[in-house]
Formats: C-alpha cells, structure tokens, sequence
C-alpha cells in the first residue's frame, strides 16, 4: 500500500490588515486565504505585482503575525522565524564582509556544528549550486546569479523542511533569469525540499511549478489552483505549456 504524502504546512483561513495613512482606514491585504503544502512538493503562489504575496510569505516564514487565521508547521502553530523555515529574498542580504564559504556556513556555525561537519556541508551546497572554485570571493567579486546561488546554498545549508523564495530572480536580466529557473529545478531535483515560491512571472511559475495557486489582486484571494502535471526539463514552447500560460494569463487580474 503506497503511503499517503503528509502535508507539511498548513495555512487557515489567514487575513492580514495594516493600518491606514490616516489612522481610521485599515489597508486589506490578505483576505482569507487557506491551502496546505505537500511534503517535497513546489509550490508557486502567482499572482499580480503588489497584491499581497509578499507579505503572505513573511506570514508563512513566521515574520509577520496575520491578523486572523493560522499557520501550521508539520502541527506547530507558526509564531515566528523557526530554521526549519529557510527564507531566500528578491535582493539577497548576504553579509559583505563573508566570503562565499563564510555566508553558507553562516547557519551551521550558528548551531554550533562541529568544524569538519560544518565544512563538509558547506562544499557540498556550494558544489551543489555551482560555485566550486568561488569560496573565497566576497559577494561585490560576485553577478547577481551567482549571489542569488550562494543564497540558495545558504538557505540549504541550514537544513530547512521548507524553502520560502520571494520572487528571488526578478531583479536580474532576462536571460540570467532563466538560466537561474533551471539551476533552481536542477537544484530542487537533485535534493528535494518542500518549496514555497513567489512570482509574478507567469513563464517561471509554470515552468518551476507542482501546483499554482492564482491570487487575485489587493486584497490577495485564492482565485484558482492549477496542477502542472509537464515532466521535467520543461521547454517554453511546448504546446501544453503555452496553452496553460495562456489560460492561467486569462483568468489573472490585471495590476493596476
């Protein structure tokens, strides 16, 4: 009998207010929005520019405190920042003055690994993303892909359960960013971990994606959820592929 897939994060009935500019207002961001993640499985959360994701994922990462509604980790409430939780940002905050080796093993030195183990698991993350040969660069030696990969190998270093990415290639180029969804697949491919992923691109959620979960614009909604069932590598081209970006294009609310 096969073993059913446990549900490693779950997200109930979570809305987020903030205050108005005036006071009196409030600013509704998120409104209600429930889903459970498999374990290994990638998720990407699509929707339009400024409609909330962001926040939604500093919610799940344990950042922010929604203002009703509940996240649960493998059955722990999430009420702030746990290491099981690794987080990757758009503009990546690695410390300037680390070398490459000194930001991956930043976490296992944190926790006290022991000096042998923590090297051994600080050459493999950085074999793993492709930067053998770059331990000793600092990240101004470093373009904005190869910082990005040494966040990526941060992140995994710590041994997280879950990786919560947001929007963690929209400041580079075109064709950086696209080199950097395969890395990125390759990467989840060859050791697996629950992915949570943000974007407003619609050819990279398709292309990284399990399972798309659509949100509407501000406040941030579930408007619809889409199995991807492409195998992988996937091509851009392929006439599945543009057939599910167009629908899921059709159905997205427009950014204001």
């Amino acid at each position: 009998m096969e073993s059913k897939i446990k549900d490693i994060l779950v997200c109930q009935n979570v809305s987020k207010t903030f205050p108005g500019y005036n006071g009196k207002t409030e600013n509704h961001v998120i409104d209600d929005i429930s889903f459970s993640v498999k374990e290994n499985e990638f998720l990407v959360i699509f929707g339009p520019g400024q409609s909330g994701k962001s926040t939604l994922l500093n919610i799940l990462a344990g950042l922010e405190k929604p203002s009703s509604g509940k996240v649960f980790d493998n059955g722990e409430l999430v009420t702030k920042p746990n290491p099981k939780r690794g987080v990757v940002y758009q503009r990546m905050a690695l410390f300037p003055w680390l070398t490459v080796k000194g930001n991956v093993e930043f976490g296992p030195k944190v926790r006290k690994i022991d000096k042998i183990k923590r090297d051994e698991i600080t050459k493999h993350y950085i074999d793993l993303v492709g930067l053998d040969g770059f331990e000793k660069s600092y990240p101004n030696q470093l373009s904005g892909g190869m910082q990005q990969r040494v966040g990526i190998a941060r992140a995994y270093a710590n041994n997280p359960d879950i990786l919560l990415l947001d929007e963690p290639f929209g400041h580079l180029d075109a064709q950086t960013r696209y080199l950097m969804q395969e890395e990125l697949q390759r990467i989840w491919e060859t050791e697996k971990r629950t992915v949570i992923f943000i974007t407003n691109n619609i050819e990279e959620a398709v292309y990284l994606a399990d399972r798309i979960i659509l949100v509407t614009n501000t406040p941030a909604k579930i408007k619809k959820e889409y199995k991807i069932d492409l195998p992988f590598p996937r091509s851009y081209v392929d006439p599945e592929f543009l057939r599910l970006r167009q629908e899921i294009t059709d159905n997205m609310d427009k950014s204001l």
